[in-house]
């Protein structure tokens, strides 16, 4: 419904801009910009989707070989004892545990077809031991933010369509995002802990915080020691490098356990195609919008508004070009993602905007449609403070994200 909204907003708000400049200024090619920009954007959001069926076919391919590995398993006993301290509600052997662990685990592998089902799973789980059917519980605030800071191990579709806009090294963007999606992770962790009272100085608790502090600080303090051109080589080389050793662990898993390693990435790689498919009518949608709210001139005033704010108070503006990807992010998955997208476009993969909204993108998921979707589907109507900790690890991922972009690219 969000969406719904936003897309309307987007063409009512271009249409009056431009009434203003024609009208009020006499601006005679704001209309025929806005006109022209409708099927260049429409050719646009095929094209890119039409590209992005063989490298999405690719990795859909090496995740569907790393899902019959066993791979998702694996996370979930990594990670299982620390997410058992954070649902005390919840009892060791209850059912909804094992669909909790699973779509943590698939999210962290950017496994999204295979994430929701077992969310929406674990969210009815869960509420069937809920007392108060129309208020969320505490067990489900905590899913439900996790899910909203995204972290993702492996953030595949933003690095396909880098590729497919032309960027040098795709993968350039993988350290930030990965650092900006653990520290919205954390951010929303930590916010629901307070609200709930849970105990973050518990041994187990600490040990998972502390190892996960400690690496993210020794990266950033290495980094911190290079130069901008030694930040940059590092960061592609290792993204590069970790990359590779997730496809051939992922190969040599499946091989373990006697999986059909080629047979499985053909499978994977069909479901890769059809949901490049799918998503063509999606984003062309989005872009025709955010193309005509770009050529009405309306994004250029927004965008100015707020560098005049930044540089009133003395600071760098080179980041507010990505700020848009940033203010869409809560509210639209897709919305954010065509804005992303037009900003590579616009400024070029490469360029630091354009490397910047990648990371934006990549720093946390959308909060309100994840809060519709989960709690939508077993009824809940009261969601307590479930969206101000959503918003808390929103803010806090897309404040790394900016600080993360500044450090590597610019």
């Amino acid at each position: 419904m969000a969406l719904n909204y936003i897309w309307i907003g987007f063409f009512i708000i271009a249409f009056v801009v431009g009434l203003v400049k024609f009208i009020v200024f006499g601006d005679m090619t704001v209309f025929p910009g806005m006109a022209s920009s409708i099927f260049d954007m429409a050719k646009t959001g095929f094209e890119i989707s039409l590209g992005l069926t063989g490298v999405l076919s690719f990795w859909m391919g090496i995740m569907k070989i790393g899902e019959k590995g066993g791979i998702v398993k694996i996370f979930s006993k990594i990670i299982g004892p620390f997410f058992q301290k954070l649902f005390p509600e919840l009892s060791k052997d209850h059912p909804a545990i094992g669909s909790i662990m699973l779509n943590f685990s698939a999210n962290m592998l950017g496994l999204d077809n295979a994430a929701t089902p077992m969310g929406l799973k674990a969210m009815e789980q869960m509420h069937q031991s809920n007392e108060n059917k129309d208020t969320a519980s505490n067990a489900q605030i905590m899913f439900l933010v996790i899910n909203t800071a995204g972290f993702t191990l492996i953030p595949i579709s933003i690095m396909v369509y880098r590729a497919q806009l032309g960027a040098a090294d795709p993968s350039d963007v993988f350290i930030p995002i990965l650092l900006a999606t653990t520290f919205s992770t954390l951010a929303g962790i930590i916010s629901v802990s307070i609200y709930q009272k849970i105990n973050l100085f518990n041994k187990v608790v600490l040990a998972y915080f502390g190892g996960i502090a400690a690496i993210i600080f020794s990266i950033i303090y290495f980094l911190s020691r290079l130069t901008k051109e030694e930040i940059t080589q590092v960061s592609s080389q290792a993204s590069n490098i970790i990359i590779f050793t997730i496809i051939i662990g992922f190969m040599l898993l499946a091989i373990r356990k006697k999986v059909n390693v080629y047979e499985s990435f053909i499978e994977g790689a069909k479901e890769g195609f059809n949901t490049a498919v799918k998503i063509i009518p999606f984003l062309i949608a989005i872009l025709v919008a955010i193309g005509v709210f770009r050529s009405s001139g309306a994004l250029t005033y927004l965008v100015d508004g707020i560098a005049f704010i930044f540089n009133s108070i003395g600071l760098n503006t080179d980041f507010v070009t990505a700020l848009p990807v940033a203010l869409m992010k809560p509210l639209s998955g897709s919305g954010a993602r065509g804005l992303m997208i037009d900003t590579m476009k616009t400024y070029g993969a490469d360029s630091f905007s354009g490397k910047l909204a990648s990371i934006v993108q990549g720093s946390a998921d959308t909060t309100f449609y994840i809060l519709a979707l989960y709690f939508g589907s077993v009824g809940i109507k009261n969601t307590r403070y479930a969206v101000v900790c959503g918003l808390i690890a929103d803010f806090a991922g897309i404040t790394a994200a900016i600080l993360l972009g500044y450090l590597f690219f610019h």
